[in-house]
């Protein structure tokens, strides 16, 4: 399983700049206004043969205001799941009682602390970083986030002592997760599928603690399902904010072959919905879209089309999932989950003829010729799949800054046309020629 590595600190000391150079992304909205990070945010980040989930989280301070404390109970859960933490100080300023409050959090925590130093961009960056030895902590870096500075150090002391990661996904039994908000019957769709109480089930949202592995045959064959909790923690602490419930159900994603998003059929789609759902798309994993509580549903034969044209609504960026409509409670339809599950993983998996792929891509670029832009036309030489889990495409061209989204667009629709690619995201890599 991916390590976990959260970036705590006081507000404005450089936590969302260093997330996103860290995952080389613009994810992490970047101002100068404290405490602008007020949700945990989450990101893969792979060095060398590495990879690690990073969760950035807002500033701590100390403060009375409501949100503070929300910002603290964030970063509390990030604290207590993380398995190295970076404590982030700001190395223009002395050290505050901010600060020393944090220290006095993590100091309990007995887990690996790394004090990165932000700001210090001068020639004599280690000089300037031993005031910051008074913390407590015997690993402390200096960085510069602004100026790109110190990140080799410090991912080489993050990844230090993982162990080298294996792929568990060569495992023979195909895993599943099943993911979604608190109380949308993720529990009861494993012990209706079972057809036993293996699970602990209750009408209590955030029940299930933990994600639990459960080996079932279907079939005459082997499979593993994941139930990710509609998390919560023990403690009032992690009674109050909804949004906790993700970041074990993240690892459970890593897990897994295939998410099953487990939607309340009482209730509709939400934003949280679609974040946990793009985060199982990232992972390259087989997805499938399951309405729950089908049950409570009146009419429920022509109800089926309005929903459907109101998760495709939801869920374009997730338009080749699979929908299906099931009933935990009553058993009615559950039939049709495997099924789906193993369609998923089976296209997930899928390996295309290079030459079946390049007639896809000749037919289709005679069809519709590539655009151009300054009297320069994008050219197609050479098309073959690169790899799998999920299917991965590589295009040379002749030049990829030519490749309009649009264009990328018609190319993968017309793949997915040509081949059952239902239910897993594809990818499509461009490559100038020369390019090594």
């Amino acid at each position: 399983m991916k390590q976990t590595v959260c970036l705590i600190g006081k507000p404005n000391v450089g936590k969302s700049t260093i997330f996103n150079r860290l995952i080389k992304e613009n994810r992490s909205i970047v101002l100068d206004t404290p405490g602008i990070t007020r949700d945990r945010i989450y990101g893969d980040v792979n060095y060398k043969d590495k990879s690690f989930l990073l969760i950035d989280t807002g500033g701590i301070d100390m403060g009375d205001s409501n949100w503070n404390k929300d910002i603290i109970m964030q970063a509390t859960l990030a604290i207590d799941e993380a398995d190295i933490i970076v404590f982030v100080v700001d190395g223009k300023e002395e050290i505050s009682a901010n600060d020393l409050k944090i220290r006095d959090i993590l100091i309990k925590t007995n887990k690996k602390i790394i004090v990165a130093v932000n700001k210090i961009d001068n020639e004599k960056r280690n000089d300037l970083i031993y005031s910051f030895y008074e913390l407590g902590f015997s690993c402390v870096l200096p960085l510069s986030a602004s100026h790109n500075l110190g990140f080799k150090e410090l991912l080489e002391e993050i990844t230090k002592d993982f162990q080298e990661q294996e792929r568990e996904n060569d495992d023979e039994h195909l895993k599943f997760c099943l993911i979604g908000r608190p109380n949308v019957g993720k529990s009861s769709l494993i012990n209706a599928l079972l057809n036993e109480s293996r699970v602990i089930v209750s009408d209590v949202a955030g029940t299930t603690r933990d994600a639990t592995d459960t080996i079932f045959t279907y079939h005459n064959k082997e499979y593993i399902a994941i139930d990710t909790a509609g998390i919560r923690k023990k403690g009032r602490i992690y009674e109050q904010v909804e949004k906790y419930s993700l970041l074990r159900s993240l690892k459970a994603i890593d897990r897994s072959d295939v998410c099953i998003l487990v939607i309340n059929a009482e209730e509709g789609v939400i934003e949280h919905d679609k974040h946990i759902l793009s985060y199982a798309i990232d992972s390259g994993k087989g997805i499938v879209i399951a309405v729950n509580k089908w049950d409570t549903i009146k009419d429920p034969d022509n109800s089926i089309k309005l929903w459907k044209k109101s998760l495709e609504s939801h869920f374009m960026f997730a338009s080749y999932a699979k929908i299906i409509f099931l009933s935990a409670k009553t058993k009615k339809r559950i039939h049709t989950l495997m099924p789906v599950i193993i369609e998923a993983y089976e296209n997930n998996k899928k390996e295309i003829k290079t030459s079946d792929l390049n007639n896809i891509i000749i037919d289709a670029t005679t069809m519709h010729i590539p655009p151009s832009y300054k009297g320069k036309r994008l050219k197609i030489y050479f098309v073959s799949q690169t790899d799998n889990k999920p299917p991965k495409f590589t295009l040379q061209v002749n030049n990829k800054s030519l490749v309009h989204f649009s264009y990328e667009r018609y190319l993968e629709n017309k793949i997915r046309e040509a081949f059952d690619l239902t239910g897993t995201p594809i990818l499509l890599k461009f490559k100038n020629k020369k390019e090594d």
